[in-house]
């Protein structure tokens, strides 16, 4: 058997990789190999993964098809060496340790390793890959109280601390300092090709992130949207293809990645290209930077992907008075519920206010949103900016309705009572009156709307109220109450539930 040893490092190539990033903390890389293969087993050494390789993700072909790569193993080694992992290599053996002290002469002492306290991955190389690395690290050293100091014999007596800084014999020649993988690959006959390399990593995330300014007297918007892509892969990426596919995936198989690997890639327009270019992909949206960007190992990095302005939105105040702490009525029966005169008893005051507006091309925008954080800007009368609140949205389709959540309104107070109750479980029956107050502090009129919930039972019946109301689901009505000036507004209903 004729076994050559091929070791791939950047210096070599210098190609242009590809990523997709997913916004759950993981992304597909693809890359371009170039490799020359002698006849037989060839060992190949690749030394520009990431710290977080899924191994059983790995994919490695000849994308022409002219070449059978035929794997006969792979391994790979995500442990560098660091000075905890060469103790623990050395446990059993005598090294030399350097005594350094103040105002003293440098001093050497021998000493025997019987324990390192190595845990896999030490904490320097943890850091250095990342905050979920530096969890592992620490949830480890929790499991393993006690083991992760080290044990040194030095003339005969046991130490828990090292004596001095350990000087190690020089490394071997399968030493890696980087996440490294390695294969095996037989080949029929001498071949040199562009191999390509995909694989799934952990340790990258997207986010989208929107900052919304209001002007100081009208509700037409100006809206920035970005996105943020955050690489703790322990990889930087040079000059990088980027996608971001947004929606809830279920974790990708390799079969999955290596069909997506196959699909071509989206075309950029030439003249004035959007930062970011958007299109259906299967049942999520992918989004596709307009420029090759280098994403650096623990580096965070914005590209604004959207901007409109005049987007019509409405200012909502809503009222949802119901206040009830559902884990306190866990494991409780339905029947039990339902019947419960003491249920639903607490209120909420506060008023919330909260921004509409919709998704569409005519409202300047239609474009599918990815799930991220909404910031609130208004603009104040000396034309500075002042922030009025945030929230999050979900993934948000074309010409869809969004509903933000930004704050409580200070002016604004409900109060919701219930005045009457009655039941007849034998009959299957229950009468419950409602009361609520609003008051309006502010110095001009607004319309609030009443959320109620009829959470008792689906078959529901409205025998009494004092304005109108509209039904919006299964068990839940809304009413539109004007409020003047410093006034107090009060409504009621009645509803009849049977089962």
């Amino acid at each position: 058997m004729v076994l050559f040893s091929v070791a791939l490092t950047s210096s070599l190539f210098a190609s242009q990789p590809a990523l997709t990033i997913y916004n759950q903390n993981f992304a597909v890389v693809r890359d371009t190999v170039p490799v020359e293969l002698k006849q037989g087993v060839n060992n190949v050494r690749f030394t520009e993964t990431t710290a977080h390789l899924e191994p059983d993700s790995v994919i490695l072909r000849d994308s022409t098809g002219k070449t059978n790569l035929q794997i006969l193993e792979q391994n790979y080694r995500n442990d560098p060496v660091s000075q905890e992992l060469l103790l623990s290599l050395f446990e059993g053996k005598t090294i030399d340790f350097l005594v350094v002290e103040p105002n003293k002469p440098n001093t050497m002492v021998q000493g025997k390793i019987v324990r390192s306290g190595y845990a896999r991955h030490g904490q320097e190389a943890m850091q250095r890959y990342g905050q979920r690395y530096a969890m592992a690290q620490s949830a480890m050293a929790y499991q393993n109280a006690g083991m992760s100091q080290p044990i040194i014999e030095v003339d005969g007596k046991l130490r828990f601390t090292l004596p001095g800084q350990p000087l190690f014999p020089p490394l071997g020649d399968d030493t890696i300092l980087k996440p490294t993988i390695e294969w095996q690959l037989q080949a029929d006959k001498a071949a040199k090709l562009d191999a390509e390399l995909a694989y799934i990593t952990g340790g990258m995330s997207w986010e989208a992130d929107y900052n919304i300014v209001a002007p100081e007297k009208s509700d037409l918007l100006d809206f920035v949207g970005w996105v943020t892509m955050d690489n703790q892969s322990g990889k930087t990426f040079e000059n990088a293809k980027i996608k971001l596919m947004a929606g809830d995936v279920s974790k990708i198989q390799q079969a999955e990645v290596a069909g997506y690997l196959r699909n071509e890639e989206l075309a950029v327009s030439a003249a004035m290209p959007p930062p970011v270019s958007e299109k259906a992909f299967e049942d999520y949206h992918l989004y596709t930077l307009a420029r090759p960007a280098t994403l650096r190992d623990r580096e965070t990095k914005q590209v604004e992907f959207i901007r409109a302005s005049g987007v019509k939105s409405e200012r909502i105040y809503v009222y949802d008075g119901l206040k009830v702490d559902w884990n306190q009525w866990r494991g409780y029966r339905m029947e039990n519920l339902r019947n419960n005169q003491d249920l639903g008893t607490e209120m909420e005051t506060k008023v919330a206010v909260m921004r509409e507006f919709k998704n569409s091309e005519a409202n300047h925008l239609g474009m599918p949103l990815p799930k991220g954080r909404v910031r609130f800007y208004k603009q104040d009368d000396d034309k500075q900016l002042e922030f009025t609140g945030e929230n999050l949205i979900d993934h948000t389709p074309k010409d869809e309705t969004l509903r933000v959540f930004t704050g409580n309104a200070f002016d604004l107070v409900g109060e919701r009572r219930r005045t009457n109750v009655k039941v007849d479980s034998s009959n299957h029956w229950l009468d419950e009156s409602i009361e609520i107050k609003l008051r309006n502090h502010k110095k001009e009129s607004v319309e609030i709307r009443v959320v109620e919930h009829l959470f008792r039972w689906i078959n529901w019946d409205i025998t009494e109220k004092s304005d109108p109301f509209t039904k919006t689901n299964a068990q839940t009505m809304e009413f539109r109450i004007p409020v003047k000036a410093d006034e107090e507004r009060t409504i009621h209903y009645t509803v009849h539930y049977s089962w």
